[in-house]
């Protein structure tokens, strides 16, 4: 996942929620939640994950720069020292390829004013 600084849980939990619809999952089919490093004292974000009680990866930017993505970012890489976060840290949690990208960068504006981008990807159990 990735987002814009104090964004509201609502805003990530409706972004989340658009993402699973589109490919017919719900929460439980949650493995863990992942995001950049920077995003390690997230409020929302440790919520959501203490919430559904998932644990919650952290990757540096240098990490998820090695990751090939569709939809790289100059913004992104801007802000963040990487082209991607949501699909570079979905793939690097589930160990996959881009093959297993089942959601690629689902953006989602919430009410909040505040931007969520939620990827997800197939993961072995």
């Amino acid at each position: 996942m990735g987002c814009d600084r104090n964004v509201s849980l609502e805003t990530l939990e409706t972004a989340l929620d658009q993402a699973l619809t589109s490919i017919a999952a719900s929460r439980v089919d949650i493995v863990c939640f992942s995001s950049i490093d920077k995003k390690n004292d997230e409020v929302s974000l440790l919520q959501l994950a203490k919430k559904e009680k998932k644990p919650l990866q952290f990757f540096t930017a240098e990490e998820l720069k090695q990751v090939p993505v569709p939809n790289p970012s100059a913004t992104v890489q801007k802000y963040m020292g990487t082209p991607a976060v949501s699909e570079a840290a979905a793939l690097l949690a589930a160990n996959a390829g881009m093959q297993d990208l089942l959601v690629e960068k689902h953006k989602h504006l919430g009410s909040d004013g505040k931007n969520a981008t939620v990827s997800i990807a197939r993961m072995e159990r």
